[in-house]
């Protein structure tokens, strides 16, 4: 049995549907991530149960730029991604996954939702659950869970009425 991991980002002050998601997760999944850009205080409690760091759109310095946490055997990095340049690649943002042996690098800032592995990494970008950019937009904003286990990592996008989006799924083999 492995561990389920919940990813959202760019909620931008959307604090009621955070309470939605905590609510419906909270007690089945493992650990839950906001990749920042919530617009919220640093001390809200819904970060009692959410690893936060700062979005560019952020300006409390409380929040944290970057953590690194252990989730089950998962080594997960989570950033916002603008200090990391990550508009124009995942150079920058993977060789801080790499000096941080992170197995999963979160991150938001595009609004574009993505995953791809690199270098054993699983790179997550859950997009906006609040203002959705790109070819998926269509969708009114999404949020991911990562089921991880020792031999594959499965991604599932959902939109904001909890359901998962068919097209959007895909397994990473480990190793």
């Amino acid at each position: 049995m492995g561990e389920k991991i919940l990813v959202v980002s760019d909620s931008h002050g959307d604090r009621d549907i955070l309470v939605k998601l905590l609510e419906k997760y909270k007690g089945h999944v493992s650990a839950m991530f906001h990749c920042g850009d919530s617009e919220l205080e640093p001390d809200d409690e819904l970060f009692n149960d959410f690893h936060v760091v700062i979005g560019n759109c952020d300006y409390d310095t409380r929040f944290a730029k970057k953590i690194i946490v252990k989730v089950g055997s998962e080594t997960v990095l989570l950033t916002h991604g603008h200090l990391y340049g990550v508009n124009s690649g995942l150079n920058s943002l993977n060789l801080l996954a790499q000096e941080n042996g992170a197995t999963i690098a979160l991150f938001g800032h595009t609004h574009l939702l993505g995953a791809e592995m690199n270098n054993g990494c699983l790179f997550l970008n859950p997009g906006s659950i609040s203002f959705p950019r790109g070819k998926y937009s269509y969708i009114g904003g999404t949020y991911a869970l990562i089921d991880a286990d020792a031999q594959k990592l499965h991604v599932q996008f959902y939109n904001r009425a909890f359901e998962p989006v068919p097209d959007l799924a895909v397994d990473y083999k480990r190793g």
